[in-house]
């Protein structure tokens, strides 16, 4: 083999070696290093949602809890979290033996009074979650996201029905709050996918 051929030949691999070296470092770092969607003041992350059919969810784990967005004419309800001072959207932790569904429809029911509510499955959350009182490490987790879509004289109905308020102190819709740094970071990311 001719000189420059070999010299054209060892510059070939070597570009070759480092396309793959490169190929192999950026894989790597989408794999590590996820970009998150919004973090709230609690140190959690929300990393994504995820398009998959609600009847897979069990595919993950741990599933720990499901949320819902409210929208009533074209404004996002929103409730005050006693705890955790701040607005946020609808939702709580799933209880043993319930799906994601079964959680949202009885946490629609104690935090907003409604019955058999007709909620629609978006996706599943995917969160990089702080320490905290339910689990002393950072951890993965996810959470069911569901939209549901009212009429406006179903606020009378929910202002006297709903039960949880305790926790959820008071009601708001989004466009109404005047301190908007009171909004859950995340919820207020998750208010965009309900249209």
């Amino acid at each position: 083999m001719p000189k420059y051929n070999r010299l054209f030949y060892l510059q070939n691999i070597s570009i070759i070696l480092n396309y793959s070296y490169a190929n192999i470092n950026i894989r790597t770092k989408n794999i590590w290093r996820v970009e998150m969607i919004a973090k709230d003041e609690n140190g959690d992350e929300l990393i994504d949602v995820l398009k998959t059919d609600e009847s897979k969810t069990n595919r993950y784990s741990p599933v720990t809890h499901s949320m819902v967005i409210v929208k009533i004419g074209n404004e996002y309800l929103m409730g005050w979290n006693h705890f955790r001072k701040s607005w946020e959207i609808f939702g709580g932790c799933i209880e043993k033996g319930e799906s994601t569904k079964d959680c949202i429809v009885r946490e629609i029911n104690e935090e907003l009074g409604l019955e058999n509510a007709d909620c629609k499955f978006i996706g599943l959350m995917k969160y990089k979650k702080a320490p905290s009182n339910f689990n002393p490490e950072p951890h993965i987790e996810y959470g069911g996201l569901y939209g549901m879509n009212l009429s406006k004289s179903s606020l009378d109905t929910i202002r006297k029905y709903r039960k949880d308020r305790a926790e959820i102190e008071s009601l708001s819709f989004y466009s109404d709050i005047s301190d908007k740094s009171t909004v859950s970071a995340i919820a207020e990311k998750l208010l965009k996918l309900w249209q």
